[in-house]
């Protein structure tokens, strides 16, 4: 059980050491001058030190009034930071989403209007998450880049991550067969360094000696694919919008699988939510995808 002192004489103290005298704190407080130093004194007997140094035309803190003022103005933000969160919440269902910054904008955000259009009452919650962040508590689910390897959580695979050669048309009109790029500027992400060896070894060709330009994510490097720097892979789910406006094109038509796909993961405490139910029905109809309870085959009796 917490024993602490009043609230009331907390609250005076924290905003006369914030003001610098009882006059202020009263008018914060809407009380008087005379209730905000009665609070105070009474505080100071509780705790058995004073907290101000009481002088004639000034109020100054004690060493311990120094030391207690910070964490009770840091505690009230907060708790005025909390009441303000909780008033400004809606009543209907709430998706918090745990998603890397390129799947986002590369493939969900462009979609998130036609969930909204169709759940206009589920609050959608965009959370950066990525496959080597960790899941927050706070997350009704996920979608991460992986090997659908998360213990403890449900997963369900989305899309496959099969990577193919893409660049700005100009440059493409310059590529004729693969081997040309073992001469071109090729753009890769740095936290997948392996991607280009794979896709020449399963294109029979040994990768170029040349490093090309490495980037901190897929947007940019694609974003550099698309201002004609380079040679980029990219992953069929994060070019669909590109190559279909025709900002990227696709010189050849190897795609490789990479071994990883996205996956919905989540903990199966949160799959009665409301707003998880509606988003995964979207999100499997968005990729295709059946309910892998459906397509689940009938269990067979064990040879004996």
């Amino acid at each position: 059980m917490r024993r602490l002192p009043s609230l009331n004489a907390l609250r005076a103290f924290e905003a006369a050491a914030r003001h610098g005298s009882f006059t202020g704190a009263a008018g914060e407080l809407n009380v008087s001058q005379a209730a905000v130093s009665r609070m105070v004194r009474l505080l100071e007997e509780r705790m058995g030190f004073p907290l101000f140094e009481r002088r004639a035309n000034a109020l100054e803190l004690t060493g311990r009034g120094r030391a207690l003022q910070p964490g009770l103005t840091g505690a009230f933000d907060a708790i005025a930071d909390s009441v303000e969160r909780v008033a400004a919440m809606r009543d209907g269902p709430v998706l918090t989403l745990g998603v890397g910054a390129t799947f986002a904008v590369r493939w969900l955000i462009p979609r998130l209007s036609a969930f909204h259009e169709s759940h206009p009452d589920v609050e959608v919650r965009i959370a950066t998450g990525g496959a080597g962040a960790p899941i927050r508590e706070d997350w009704t689910c996920a979608l991460l880049l992986g090997d659908g390897h998360w213990p403890g959580y449900e997963v369900e695979e989305l899309f496959t991550a099969d990577m193919l050669p893409v660049c700005a048309p100009a440059l493409a009109r310059t590529l004729r067969r693969p081997e040309d790029l073992l001469s071109a500027t090729l753009l890769s992400v740095s936290h997948w360094a392996d991607e280009w060896p794979h896709w020449f070894a399963s294109a029979g060709l040994a990768p170029p000696a040349s490093k090309g330009l490495s980037f901190g994510s897929y947007a940019m490097a694609l974003q550099a694919a698309a201002d004609g720097v380079g040679v980029a892979l990219g992953a069929q789910l994060y070019i669909a919008d590109d190559l279909a406006a025709g900002r990227l094109v696709t010189p050849f038509a190897l795609a490789v699988p990479m071994g990883r796909a996205w996956y919905l993961v989540s903990r199966p405490a949160r799959h009665r939510e409301p707003g998880f139910t509606v988003f995964r029905d979207w999100l499997r109809a968005a990729v295709g995808s059946p309910d892998p309870e459906k397509k689940r085959p009938p269990e067979r009796a064990p040879a004996v």
